[in-house]
């Protein structure tokens, strides 16, 4: 026996059902550095985005919304691979329980590589009992791990679908992209104030559900919405705007289940951006939202604007101070999250300007140059 192949394999196969364990198995994110998936999706999101900054801006906003389908099947692939290399390295070390005698590590991971995809051409056979063992667990692997990563696609869709449904029902609202003063004015025009209460729990539910899938799995961020100019970004980002106006600004209206979603909303930006999935933030996130779009110049037309809606408003310095403080809680995190995952820029409250999503600032321009250049943290860290 060569006890090194040996011991390097079975370290393979270790590494492989440990990272396969965390990724799928485990519903919370987990530290651990010894991971494939994590360098598979951390190493290919930041050449993707360079690529896509060569591209016009319909090419580019394309090639973002295929990374996570085809990071899906990235991983499969790299944990195929890994497991054919690792049962490669064992039956190499064992080759001499094998009939014919592979006399290279080439033809050992052929038939480690007809193992795990369980093809069994039957030119080359195991004849001793530790190397049928080895045959055997290895065909049982290949099919649990497809069988494992069909299950989790399966579980990624779900999710990415009961995310987007809130998604698009609240650009009937809160307009394309969306605002939280258009989204107000509307539910004050259609005299659907007393609502309010109801809208803010069903996000409540909402904010919690996208917290506990998108920690659990990570790759579900990555996943873009097929509409225009809208995103789960920008959507959070307004209706956490709509609550703070709420709990800062209008006054006689319900404010407990405003409170209530957006200490869960807040909550879901922080761990999503401790997770590393965040570009240009400062160690200081406040610091960070300092330098968001927002000014009193805006507030004071946002105020106007909620005034002519029929609210009754606080007084307008109060406000202006009382909200920008609640802002800034996680006006800079949604920022930084938003630039990581290029999604439609957004001022997430002022619409005096026309937002459009990157593809269509590209093509409007005629070249990839307004894209937003990202500098991906050194301490990202991805599922």
């Amino acid at each position: 026996m060569d006890l090194i192949a040996l011991a390097l394999g079975i370290l393979l196969l270790c590494l492989v059902t440990w990272d396969l364990f965390e990724t799928i198995v485990v519903p919370r994110p987990t530290p651990d550095r010894f991971r494939i998936g994590r360098y598979v999706v951390r190493l290919s999101w930041p050449a993707v985005r360079a690529i896509g900054r060569t591209r016009n801006g319909k090419t580019h906003d394309t090639l973002l919304g295929l990374f996570a389908p085809a990071m899906t099947l990235a991983l499969l692939v790299a944990w195929l691979v890994a497991l054919i290399l690792g049962y490669g390295l064992i039956l190499f070390g064992m080759r001499d329980q094998l009939s014919p005698s592979p006399h290279d590590l080439g033809t050992t991971m052929y038939f480690a590589a007809s193992s795990v995809l369980t093809l069994g051409y039957g030119d080359i056979v195991a004849v001793g009992a530790a190397a049928r063992a080895v045959v055997v667990v290895a065909a049982v692997s290949g099919l649990g791990v497809v069988a494992l990563v069909v299950t989790f696609l399966f579980s990624l869709y779900g999710s990415y679908q009961r995310r987007e449904v809130k998604v698009v029902t609240l650009q009937a609202a809160a307009g394309a992209p969306p605002s939280a003063v258009a989204l107000l004015e509307t539910y004050a025009q259609l005299d659907l104030v007393d609502r309010l209460p109801g809208f803010f729990m069903e996000w409540e539910r909402w904010a919690a559900e996208v917290l506990d899938t998108h920690v659990a799995y990570p790759l579900l961020g990555f996943f873009r919405s097929s509409h225009d100019n809208l995103s789960w970004i920008s959507a959070l980002g307004t209706v956490l705007d709509a609550a703070s106006l709420v709990l800062t600004t209008i006054e006689r209206v319900p404010r407990g289940e405003a409170e209530l979603f957006e200490r869960v909303g807040s909550h879901l930006v922080e761990d999503i951006t401790n997770l590393g999935f965040r570009a240009g933030m400062t160690a200081d996130p406040r610091a960070t939202s300092s330098r968001s779009d927002l000014d009193r110049d805006a507030f004071d037309g946002a105020y106007a604007r909620l005034g002519d809606a029929g609210y009754v408003l606080a007084p307008g310095d109060a406000a202006w101070r009382a909200f920008e403080a609640a802002r800034a809680g996680y006006a800079g995190r949604l920022n930084a999250m938003a630039a990581y995952w290029a999604t439609p820029a957004n001022s997430w409250l002022d619409t005096s300007s026309a937002l459009t999503s990157l593809a269509h600032v590209a093509a409007d321009v005629g070249s990839g140059d307004a894209i937003l250049e990202v500098e991906t943290s050194p301490e990202e860290e991805i599922r």
